[in-house]
Parts: structure tokens; sequence; C-alpha cells
């Protein structure tokens, strides 16, 4: 029975590290709100940037990379906008990241 289960959970975490792959480096477009991490949130000590998107009743939340964190923040800092991201996907340091090429804003 051990064997199985081992056998069971190894093919599971090959899957979820095959999935993982395949959407690294590739480009997608994601859609939720842009806010601020620490003024918004209240989860960080540093402003920054973030993304979160709700699928389905879990809301999934992005830390945006590079120069869509520097240089957008300030659209979004003391309040959350709308937006449509393209971009990839990637982690570091445990956290989901988001690092932007296109971001449009769909709410006023």
């Amino acid at each position: 029975m051990k064997t199985i289960t081992t056998t069971i959970l190894s093919m599971a975490l090959a899957a979820f590290v095959s999935a993982a792959e395949e959407t690294k480096d590739k480009s997608v477009t994601l859609e939720g709100s842009a806010t601020c991490a620490k003024c918004d949130l209240g989860k960080e000590k540093d402003c920054t940037s973030v993304l979160l998107v709700k699928e389905g009743s879990k809301t999934t939340t992005y830390y945006l990379g590079g120069k869509a964190d520097k240089e957008w923040h300030k659209n979004i800092c003391k309040g959350a906008k709308d937006v449509k991201m393209t971009g990839t996907i990637g982690t570091k340091d445990g956290k989901k990241t988001f690092d932007a090429t296109a971001i449009e804003i769909t709410s006023k």
C-alpha cells in the first residue's frame, strides 16, 4: 500500500511540475485588480505592485516585477484598478510573480 501511495504522489508531483514548466516563459493574459500590497492590502512593509486574479472562489496574488512594478506603481498605489495584463508568470521567494509586457486599464 505504501508503494502505491508513493507512486501516486510521485505521478501527481510530476504532472504539477510539468504543467508549471509549460507556462514558464510563455506569454499569457490575465485580468484582475492591480493594487499596492502595502497601502491597499497591508501585506508588505514596502510598496509593491500586485495583480489579484479571481479564479472561481479563489483569488491568486501575483507580485509584479520589472518595469511594471517600478514605473506603473504610481497608478495603483492609493487605489486598485481593474486591468488586463500580458506577460509571463514565474515564482520568486515562494510567491507567484508576473512580468508584464503590456498593461491596459479596464476600469475608470
